[in-house]
């Protein structure tokens, strides 16, 4: 039997939207992956690294995953339930775990790291990344793109512009803090949406999305959306992403 609008809408209003992990969403929302594969390349430069920064590091799922850490590994993350996830994941992997409210100045040492990574930031401190980095350290980083999602945002917020987060103005965000890109990649994803429910929790989540999301502020457009998919199937959206590698200049 068919679950009614109420009972999804319930369950993914109620669920833990803790951590960075999607897994909630299995067989109910899809998504695909970037080509080059993140977390495969940033495996093999953790571990050539002597002393990395993963900054806004959610609940540490990313950095947890990789088989090997550098001797000194220190991630930082804002909000308190993300924080006792990246601990619990991270610590015993013996990688620090630092409170920091995500604007500069960063609580490191000028020239402290040879690696600095960072998955999806909301904002890039390009001139605090490149003070702490160690001369011929890197900044590894992927990022959400320009117009990521706006299929979704806009049928709850109207037209939007989508100027942001362009990948050749980071590149010159980069360079003006005076690092060198040397990798600059970038793809447009299909998403899915199979029920209202993944709609729901996927908003509850990553809250830039929509602004301000709540079940019932938005119930009109909740209801909406539910019977669009109801009738017509899976929503479509599509995500932005892309890979960006920087350079401090000098020998390491």
């Amino acid at each position: 039997m068919p679950r009614t609008y109420d009972d999804l809408v319930q369950e993914a209003a109620t669920v833990s939207v803790d951590g960075w992990d999607f897994s909630w969403l299995d067989g109910r929302a899809t998504e695909e992956r970037p080509s080059w594969g993140y977390a495969r390349l940033l495996a093999g430069r953790m571990a050539a690294a002597r002393a990395a920064l993963d900054l806004q590091t959610g609940g540490g799922e990313i950095l947890a995953g990789l088989p090997v850490l550098p001797p000194v590994t220190v991630a930082t993350e804002s909000w308190p339930p993300n924080l006792r996830l990246a601990a619990a994941r991270l610590r015993p992997r013996g990688a620090w775990v630092v409170a920091d409210d995500d604007e500069p100045r960063l609580p490191f040492a000028a020239g402290a790291f040879d690696l600095v990574t960072s998955r999806h930031p909301v904002r890039t401190w390009w001139a605090e990344i490149a003070r702490v980095l160690r001369p011929g350290g890197t900044y590894f980083s992927q990022q959400v793109g320009p117009r990521t999602v706006f299929e979704l945002a806009e049928h709850f917020l109207g037209p939007l512009d989508g100027s942001a987060r362009e990948p050749g103005e980071t590149a010159k965000d980069a360079g003006a803090a005076g690092l060198e890109v040397v990798d600059l990649r970038s793809e447009r994803l299909r998403m899915e949406f199979g029920d209202i429910g993944a709609v729901v929790y996927f908003l509850r989540k990553v809250i830039w999305i929509v602004p301000g999301f709540s079940v019932e502020r938005h119930a009109g457009e909740l209801r909406a959306l539910h019977e669009r998919i109801e009738a017509e199937g899976p929503f479509v959206a599509h995500s932005s992403r892309f890979l960006i590698e920087a350079r401090k200049p000098g020998p390491m």
